[in-house]
């Protein structure tokens, strides 16, 4: 029951993380380093939203952000199913999006919510890359995202089976659709990221 609370909990705080990049960017607080870098009082609103992801450090949040929820359905909809495994599998889902976080918070240059010295803040940003400014760019990441962070559940159950020798096909059958969804979501991102390079 804590292991399941901690994953809802960690879920909870990164989307106010993300929330509070989020507004900073839609706002044009370029106090913040990574507002500064990604966004422009000339960038439309989507674009703003976009340029949560348009670098390293927002991307890493999305990143963390997408497979907690992952995580946070699994710990719920597979709660009696898995009762044995689900301790084990919130451990490995923990120790992923910690990973991610300690990237995000004690990296150089990769915290998004690095804040500028007061001399070096400036009225406007430098904006998106214009290769990044493309309509595909407000999609194409985020579902790339959710396929690539989506095989964590399986791989956290199939690991939790293997630390506690329940190798039978209870997990397996559980987890299929852990598998189907993350797989649908990467081939719909590697059609429209093709679409985007043809037009680019």
């Amino acid at each position: 029951e804590v292991a399941r609370r901690a994953v809802g909990v960690t879920f909870v705080l990164t989307l106010i993380g993300m929330g509070v990049l989020l507004h900073a960017l839609i706002t044009f607080d370029f106090r913040l380093g990574y507002v500064a870098q990604h966004s422009a009082r000339s960038m439309t609103l989507p674009y703003r939203v976009a340029a949560l992801w348009g670098g390293q450090g927002g991307s890493l949040l999305l990143w963390v952000a997408i497979s907690l929820l992952y995580s946070t359905v699994a710990m719920w909809v597979l709660r009696d199913r898995l009762r044995r495994l689900l301790p084990w599998a919130a451990a490995v889902l923990l120790v992923n999006a910690a990973f991610f976080l300690a990237l995000i918070n004690f990296v150089p240059n990769v915290n998004p919510f690095t804040r500028l010295a007061p001399g070096d803040v400036l009225s406007d940003g430098s904006g998106l890359n214009p290769l990044l400014q493309h309509p595909l760019m407000l999609m194409h990441p985020v579902v790339l995202y959710a396929g690539f962070t989506g095989f964590s559940v399986p791989f956290a159950f199939a690991f939790s089976a293997l630390l506690t020798g329940r190798l039978g096909d209870a997990w397996l059958r559980a987890t299929r659709r852990w598998t189907l969804v993350p797989w649908f979501f990467l081939s719909l991102g590697i059609l429209l990221g093709g679409r985007w390079a043809y037009e680019v």
